[in-house]
């Protein structure tokens, strides 16, 4: 028998006796359970004792939908929407595919909306939030004065045509004066006024970037290459002319100034 095979056996001995004085000595390693305890989660329907238990009930649950809608709600009701649509347009206008990301288009327009929205949400927090959580007015009073400053931005971007036409569909009074409007009419005439607004500057936009196209194709024509596709030639000079006339400094400029 050679040395090594005599090795072999003499180290599977020694990692048997090993094993065995482990399990000997300590008995409840091999059947211990663990040591941190799994918790047993259940989600069931009971019936409730007292009344005060279903409107706590129904209130948590009113609560969790209304946080989850809220970034939506919260959107719809800023300068967001005129903001993201404008981005949207320049960049197809200049036919860049995928660039700028997205991603950089919602946080560039995130932050124009709480630059634009500031003054608006310094009011809601004096005068709404801080008091609610001082505990000098309730919820209902916060969420009516939280609303008057987002009001007053709605109107002055909503136009009369357009909340003229959701009053007639709502088949409400006419209103004498802005607070006789109610919200839930105010807001859908808001958010297509901004469409509006949004599409009139992309509108805008496309003009000086479909002459580059025109000029190009007609070019491309004229000189019989047909085949090579006229975007591939008049994307760098589209670019070229978007950094002479330092385009996004004219496009946010504009963009904050039509909220004033």
């Amino acid at each position: 028998m050679s040395r090594d095979v005599i090795y072999l056996k003499l180290w599977k001995h020694r990692v048997f006796l090993v094993a065995a004085a482990l399990i000997i000595c300590f008995p409840a390693v091999a059947g211990a359970a663990p040591l941190i305890p799994i918790p047993n989660i259940n989600i069931g329907v009971e019936q409730a004792n007292n009344p005060k238990d279903v409107a706590l009930s129904l209130q948590v649950l009113l609560t969790l939908t209304v946080l989850s809608l809220a970034p939506s709600i919260l959107v719809m009701m800023t300068s967001f929407t005129r903001i993201i649509v404008v981005l949207s347009f320049l960049r197809s206008a200049l036919a860049t595919q995928q660039m700028p990301p997205n991603q950089i288009l919602v946080g560039l327009a995130l932050f124009l909306t709480f630059f634009t929205m500031s003054p608006y949400f310094d009011q809601v927090n004096k005068n709404a939030l801080q008091p609610m959580l001082a505990g000098t007015i309730d919820q209902e009073t916060a969420i009516t004065e939280a609303m008057k400053p987002m009001r007053e931005f709605m109107f002055k971007q909503t136009r009369e045509n357009d909340l003229a036409l959701f009053v007639n569909l709502s088949e409400t009074p006419r209103p004498n004066s802005p607070e006789d409007v109610p919200t839930s009419v105010l807001i859908p005439a808001f958010i297509i006024s901004e469409l509006k607004t949004a599409f009139q500057i992309g509108f805008l936009i496309y003009i000086p970037f479909i002459v580059i196209d025109m000029v190009v194709a007609s070019t491309l024509m004229a000189m019989g290459m047909m085949m090579v596709p006229p975007v591939m030639i008049s994307l760098p000079f589209k670019i070229l002319l978007f950094i002479l006339v330092d385009g996004w400094h004219l496009i946010i400029r504009s963009l904050v100034t039509s909220f004033n």
